[in-house]
Order: C-alpha cells, then structure tokens, then sequence
C-alpha cells in the first residue's frame, strides 16, 4: 500500500509509543457530578496527545464512536505545532502559528495528525468508527493516513455536508457549500452501521391514491440496469397501449409472469389512465422501520453553520464567545444515530465548544440512551466556554427555541486536567519523583477506573484504597535512595491488612515467588506505571 512521505515522519512515525502517561487529576467544582469517576462522561483539560494516551488504560478499545474536527489547516486558524517532538527541526517548529505563508504546514499537520490517529485507533472498539470532519486543504493527506492508520479496507464512506445554506457571491472561484465527513471502521466486517429514523418528510412521499387497503404507498421503477435474462418483452397495459420493451439500455427487474402476479395482487400502478409504464407500489407499512445513510447530508437534514453559531449564541446570550467554525448539534447527531447503540461511549479529541457532548445528551434523551461522551480541549477556553456550554446544556437554557434544551437535557459530567508525566526515568533517577498522595491517586485511578478519597491513604501500611473489587496498596517513597531497597518482601505481605479483596501491590520490585503471591492473594505491579497490564489481567 502506498504510503504518504512528509517532512517530519520519521521523527513522529512511533511517537505515539514515546508519550508518556500523565496523571488525570479531578477537579470537581467544574463538574457535575457529586464523586468524580473516569465512568462518568468526561471532559479533559489538557493537550489532547498526552490526554489520549493518558486514557488507554481505562478506555483502551471501549470507544464505539470517534468524532473528530481537526484544524483544517487553511492558514487562517492560528493553530501551532506543539508536540514536543526529540527532533531538533522537529523543536524548530514548536510554537509557531501556522499560516499561508508557511511552506511546510501541510507537512505540520500530517505530523500533528498522524500519532494521533494512532491513539484513537487503540481506543475504539472493534466494532466502532470514526468520523473526520475536514474540507479540501487537507482532505486528500487525511485520506492517505487512514488508509495507513486504519487500513484502506476499512473505509466505509466520505460524507458531504452542506454546510451553508446559500452560495457566497464574494468567491472569487466557486461558492464553497460543503465540508467532508471521512468514515473509516476499526474492523469493517464488524461495523454495522445503523438505520436513520424515519422523518415525516419521508413518510409524506407515500400516499394512497387508489384507497388501497394495505394503507399509503409510492411508485417504484420496475426497470433496471443490471441484465436479465427473462426482462425483455413487450406490455400491454390495461388501458390498451403497448410497451414494446423496457427503456433502452434497461431490462425488467420482474419476470413477465412476475409482472402479472403483482398486477392480480394490485401491487401494480398504471396511472390514472392505465396507459403508463408499469411502477411497483412500495408500501409505507412494509418498508423497514428506518431510513439508509446517504453520503450527501443537507443542511436542511443536519443543519447549517450558522444555525450552530445561532445555538451557540442562545446558550451564550450573556457573553456570546467568538466562534467562527461550530458544527451543528443536528450533524454530530446523524453521526451518533448512525454509528452507536443507547450504552456507546463518543470521544471527541478536538472538543472546541463542547457540540459533541451536547449532541450526545440530546441524543440520550429522545431514546432514553446511556451513552457517555469524552471531550479533550487544550485551548484556555475548555471551562469557560466547552464545559460551560454542557453545564448550561444539562441544567436548561432560558431563551432557547429548542424546547428540550429550555428545559435542560439532564446529564452529569467529571472535569479532569491532565497532570504530571508519569516518566520511568523519573523513578529510576530521582529527577521528578511525585509526592505519595500524587501518585497513590494515580495508581487507583487507572488501574480500578474509580474516584480516588484521599483521606483513605494509610502510609504506615501502604494502604490506598478500597475499590468496588481490589484493595490497592503502592510501596513508595519520594526518596530515590529508599526506592532502591524497597520491595514487597514475605514480611510485608504478611503486614497487609486481611479483607475479603484481592489485592493490588504496586512495588519497585518483589521477593516473592507466584505461589506466594497466590497465597495472600496479590497481583504484583512493578514501578513504574505497568497499570495498562494490570487492568488487561485483572479483568480476565
């Protein structure tokens, strides 16, 4: 498979391996949710690489839906390459806004974009999918990364979406209506993309002319393309005219003794005068309960930018933030209908406003869903105005036209910051070694998925906490000398509390053989941060 050659890949080709895991630190005021829990919906503040990384062990293939909206890199938003990349021209690049004049944005982006396709890869189900929103500056890179990333086997679609809903006269080419929304499957074969719900325009395009019992109908052609053996003869209709055969180039998809069959089951239209080319009825009871995805989206079915900036404006009436590029609730909408069951869980890794996380609360509550969002947002904007607009979201929005939204669309949500790198050389040489209580709450977090009550810590027996299935206990000291002569040793596990849990034993090292470790019933991890092997253990 051809691969795409930018400046840069050989330095960000496995740097998704090089990220280090960071601390997710809860901050509960600006959520709302009474105990912060990483299996609540979540909104990360921080840069949105180290943030994915960062949930591996917890989300690591439980993700069924992956929308993102990327920079389209169009040299007008002010965005800068910032992955600190072990490069000297890669640190040439850090920090600087990308824009028009910059020879090498194209090469930044796919260096931006590339380890982070990586990421949400290891993070979606197999059965899950991702939606890129992107426009012609960068569609065609993206393209040849997914086909990298995600395999070109497992494309599923490129949507257009009318995005405006009027053309712009002052375009001194074309008029430029629509953005794409690129499809690619974790593992095609096991994605299955749902039915739309019906609309009542599609239903009003059935009617009942004839008073046929079996309710509203509407024709469908009985001529097709494909060759048939048996669709070439000539009709004659009730009203007398001969058809000498189907249109040129065309066969009769039914039989001639198929035809009449249908026609003594009146499932035959002729027209008014039954002189016309026979059309099946199609039934509005028999059709299935929804509706096929199309690959153009209208902005009348998904709305339009303006509409989202109009949303945006109703939930922000006071203090109206200046966003030029919102996607309407309506599209990520489409997205999550067609993509998730009522349980998914919907990650967006460039949260922007936080539409994501509105359409999924919306979305929950027209079909009683649980389904949980994840948003990661770097810029400083992330609680004044994302987690802002979901608080709003949740409790209801005085002025807006929409009437679920007036009366708030209920939900709850855990605010995290993305902390310190948890870095293996930072405990092997005392450079940045955390505090106790720090890395305690670490450890519990990510290896049992669950809030994490600092007054639970025992020091005087390496006590952490107490999950919904493990005890967890971590043999540490910020002190690189006394590191190096700790170790869960025969007289330790014989000192640790007796409980009815197993126990998680987080050590720089251990003197204890398997049958010992089975005996006290411990799960041994060694420092530094193997956790994301913990988890893959602890749930078998």
């Amino acid at each position: 498979m051809p691969t795409l050659q930018f400046k840069g890949r050989v330095f960000v080709e496995n740097h998704d391996l090089a990220v280090p895991f960071h601390e997710l630190r809860p901050v509960r005021s600006r959520g709302l949710s009474e105990k912060a829990s990483l299996h609540d919906n979540l909104i990360i503040e921080g840069d949105n690489l180290a943030a994915l990384k960062a949930l591996l062990p917890t989300h690591q293939g439980k993700v069924k839906c992956v929308y993102i909206d990327p920079p389209y890199n169009t040299g007008n938003e002010g965005w800068a390459y910032n992955d600190n990349v072990n490069s000297p021209m890669m640190q040439e690049w850090l920090g600087k806004v990308v824009d028009r004049e910059d020879l090498t944005r194209h090469d930044k982006w796919c260096c931006m974009m590339l380890p982070r396709l990586k990421l949400l890869r290891e993070l979606l189900r197999d059965d899950g999918a991702i939606f890129v929103s992107i426009d012609d500056n960068e569609v065609q890179h993206l393209r040849c990364l997914m086909d990298e990333v995600f395999g070109e086997g497992n494309f599923v679609a490129t949507v257009i979406w009318e995005k405006v809903y009027s053309p712009k006269s002052s375009a001194n080419y074309f008029s430029e209506n629509h953005d794409f929304v690129v499809i690619y499957a974790r593992d095609k074969e096991r994605f299955r993309r749902r039915l739309l719900p019906r609309t009542e325009e599609a239903d009003a395009r059935y009617t009942n002319p004839d008073d046929d019992p079996r309710g509203p109908w509407k024709p469908g052609d009985l001529s097709a393309r494909n060759p048939y053996s048996r669709g070439k003869y000539r009709i004659t209709c009730p009203g007398g005219r001969i058809i000498p055969g189907p249109p040129p180039g065309r066969y009769w998809s039914v039989s001639e003794e198929r035809l009449w069959a249908l026609d003594r089951d009146k499932r035959i239209s002729w027209g008014e005068d039954g002189n016309q080319v026979p059309a099946i009825k199609r039934f509005l009871s028999e059709v299935k309960q929804g509706l096929v995805p199309e690959t153009i989206w209208t902005y009348r079915e998904v709305g339009h930018t303006q509409k989202a900036r109009k949303t945006l404006l109703e939930i922000f009436a006071d203090d109206p933030p200046d966003f030029t590029t919102v996607k309407p609730v309506d599209l990520l909408r489409r997205i999550i209908q067609i993509s998730t069951d009522k349980d998914s869980i919907v990650l967006d890794s460039f949260a922007g406003s936080g539409t994501t996380a509105h359409a999924v609360l919306a979305q929950n509550q027209e079909d009683g869903g649980n389904r949980r969002f994840v948003l990661i947002e770097c810029e400083d904007y992330v609680d004044s105005i994302t987690a802002e607009r979901v608080r709003r979201a949740v409790r209801g929005v005085p002025n807006a036209k929409d009437a679920a939204l007036q009366a708030g669309l209920g939900g709850s949500f855990s605010y995290f910051q993305l902390g310190a790198s948890m870095r293996q050389e930072s405990l092997l040489d005392g450079s940045n070694l955390p505090d106790y209580e720090t890395l305690a709450g670490y450890v519990f977090f990510t290896a049992t998925a669950e809030e994490h009550d600092p007054a639970a810590i025992r020091k005087e027996d390496w006590f952490v906490g107490r999950s919904s299935r493990y005890d967890v206990f971590l043999l540490y000291e910020p002190d690189i000398r006394k590191l190096k002569d700790m170790a869960l040793t025969l007289d330790v596990a014989r000192s640790l509390p007796k409980s009815n849990a197993p126990r998680l034993v987080f050590a720089p090292c251990k003197y204890l053989d398997r049958e010992l470790l089975h005996e006290y019933r411990i799960t041994f991890q060694q420092l530094p941060f193997q956790i994301y092997q913990a988890i893959s253990r602890l749930e078998t």
